[in-house]
């Protein structure tokens, strides 16, 4: 369901369609193929999506559909990692947004990822032509990947949530709303916007993450994150809440977070994780965000394949005399 929800309609964000995600997935495959996976795992859903692009597809590798109990909901796709998982996957392939992948990491972080990008607010996944993402996802799958250096499979930061009844995790954003409610799906209220705790600050993304990153830019290879409290009297950012969708936010102040220092949200109010509005705080109810380097370990496509060239996996070695 990423990249299809109201904020087409609130927002001016591009609609993901089926046809699409069918293709996409269908060239993962091909790459994965090409390289010489034996196995690849597939859930059963609604849409026939990775089901319809695997039918007509001339693949080496043998194909699992792995039956769950559908809810329509993320937790899915939490249900479907946990039988990956059972199966000896390790490397996985998600198509989606920062919620899509939000919900596979709460599933199991322990985890080799290639996150393609399909969703809205897509500052965790990346842009990238899907046939190398299944190469490389393929040559990791194989172990071919071992001897790389660690900076081409970084660990994911992570957002630790923890309020008076749940536990919860983001990988981009967690913000406290004032004056929302849980399950709403429109773009953010630039008025209702109190403060957050980004793992990302990146001028160059759309959503909450640029609101701290025009003020202090903060990557996913730092150390650290950033704390903003907004509203009041502060610097004016015109921010791209979501795609085409502007607004003006007041930043009261921001600092950078360490990782393990403890961040609180007072209530009342609603805390969205990653674009997810899941948990709403009662008058005095408090609860605490910590940072943490403890995500999947995501897959550079683009460093691996240029790894992968000069350590020779890339082309045949001709026998002697040919």
């Amino acid at each position: 369901m990423s990249g299809r929800d109201v904020r087409r309609l609130a927002a001016r964000a591009a609609n993901m369609t089926h046809e699409a995600k069918r293709d996409i997935v269908a060239r993962v495959a091909a790459g994965a193929d090409a390289v010489g996976v034996t196995d690849i795992y597939i859930a059963r859903e609604p849409f026939r999506i990775a089901e319809g692009a695997m039918a007509l597809m001339p693949l080496t590798a043998k194909v699992h559909i792995v039956d769950i109990p559908l809810t329509n909901t993320a937790k899915d796709s939490a249900v479907a990692m946990a039988h990956f998982k059972a199966a000896g996957c390790h490397t996985v392939v998600s198509l989606g947004g920062d919620g899509t992948n939000r919900a596979l990491v709460g599933a199991d972080s322990d985890i080799d990822l290639v996150p393609i990008s399909t969703g809205t607010n897509n500052v965790f996944p990346a842009l990238m032509e899907p046939t190398l993402g299944g190469m490389v996802a393929g040559l990791n799958a194989l172990g071919k990947t071992a001897a790389m250096p660690d900076n081409l499979r970084p660990r994911a930061k992570v957002l630790h949530l923890q309020t008076p009844t749940q536990t919860d995790i983001g990988l981009i954003d967690a913000v406290l709303l004032q004056h929302d409610r849980v399950g709403n799906l429109l773009p953010f209220d630039a008025q209702r916007l109190h403060s957050m705790l980004l793992t990302r600050a990146e001028p160059n993304s759309i959503g909450m993450s640029p609101i701290g990153g025009f003020i202090d830019p903060v990557y996913a290879v730092d150390d650290w994150g950033l704390w903003v409290e907004m509203g009041g009297t502060g610097r004016t950012v015109k921010a791209p809440l979501s795609p085409g969708h502007f607004g003006d936010v007041v930043v009261r102040a921001t600092r950078r977070s360490a990782f393990d220092e403890v961040q609180r949200f007072c209530g009342p109010g609603v805390i969205a994780l990653d674009g997810d509005r899941d948990h709403a705080l009662q008058e005095n109810e408090q609860a605490t965000v910590t940072l943490r380097r403890d995500g999947p370990h995501v897959l550079n496509v683009e460093g691996i394949m240029r790894w992968a060239v000069g350590a020779g996996m890339m082309s045949d070695v001709p026998e002697a005399g040919v």
